[in-house]
């Protein structure tokens, strides 16, 4: 029996973390090209099927969003769960240690509860609406910009500088999954994080755990991911979005990045 959706998920984001690790290997693992030009696992496909299934066993009335096996809601339900049961599967496939697992639960189309799990990292992210965010269980934050604290970064996709002209003053670093660009900087160690083609199941937990760790995060191009909209392909549609360790960095920054003519 379900104790809380906030245990529960942790639980759910631990299991299927455990799954992903057992399939992991340093020399790398077969991926196939999907027809949105990403890529999918056969351990993504498992993940998925855990979570899912769990989901529909404890609250059979809430609907499922997930990047491997329902990309649209045919109706939008009080509450819904958004998956991504392999955030950053390019860096798996190649034997590289950065991905994870992302789980949200959404109210009214509005994230409420964010887990964000990377199994060989050994980080935990959880955020809930007017909770606050934690890392392991202890409280982070965002920072602001500090001139005696050069060790700043940006984080990016690798699409960034292929699309966008960019002026951000710190270093940039590709990651290679986009819930843990989004993770750095919720927990300070980002000042800035870009994302030029996520989808919803990329950003429905971070986004919360970007908000309750007091930071700011929007669509690039106006277009926001939420609430959630019945009848949409997910699959085919990305939401540029950027964050910020604060507001008054959020608005420089979006003047820092232009789209290439």
């Amino acid at each position: 029996m379900m104790t809380s959706y906030k245990e529960f998920t942790i639980e759910l984001a631990l299991q299927a973390g455990a799954l992903l690790k057992q399939s992991f290997q340093l020399e790398g693992t077969q991926a196939s090209l999907k027809s949105d030009r990403s890529f999918v696992t056969a351990v993504d496909l498992s993940a998925d099927s855990l979570i899912t299934r769990a989901i529909h066993q404890e609250v059979p009335n809430e609907s499922i969003l997930s990047e491997e096996s329902s990309t649209n809601l045919t109706k939008l339900d009080p509450a819904v769960w958004v998956v991504d049961p392999l955030d950053g599967t390019t860096n798996f496939s190649l034997g590289l240690h950065v991905w994870g697992v992302s789980i949200a639960r959404l109210a009214q189309g509005q994230p409420e509860l964010g887990v964000i799990f990377f199994p060989f990292l050994g980080e935990l992210y959880v955020a809930e609406r007017g909770q606050g965010a934690s890392l392991n269980g202890s409280p982070i934050h965002t920072r602001t910009p500090d001139p005696q604290q050069p060790l700043s970064f940006f984080a990016c996709c690798s699409r960034t500088h292929r699309r966008y002209a960019v002026s951000i003053p710190y270093k940039p670093r590709i990651l290679g999954s986009a819930a843990y660009s989004f993770c750095m900087l919720a927990r300070g160690t980002a000042l800035v994080a870009f994302e030029a083609t996520p989808k919803v199941w990329d950003l429905a937990a971070a986004w919360l755990l970007v908000q309750e760790a007091g930071g700011r995060i929007a669509a690039y191009d106006g277009e926001a991911p939420f609430p959630l909209a019945p009848l949409r392909d997910y699959a085919s549609t990305s939401f540029p979005t950027l964050a910020a360790a604060s507001d008054d960095l959020f608005l420089k920054s979006i003047d820092q990045i232009k789209m290439k003519s």
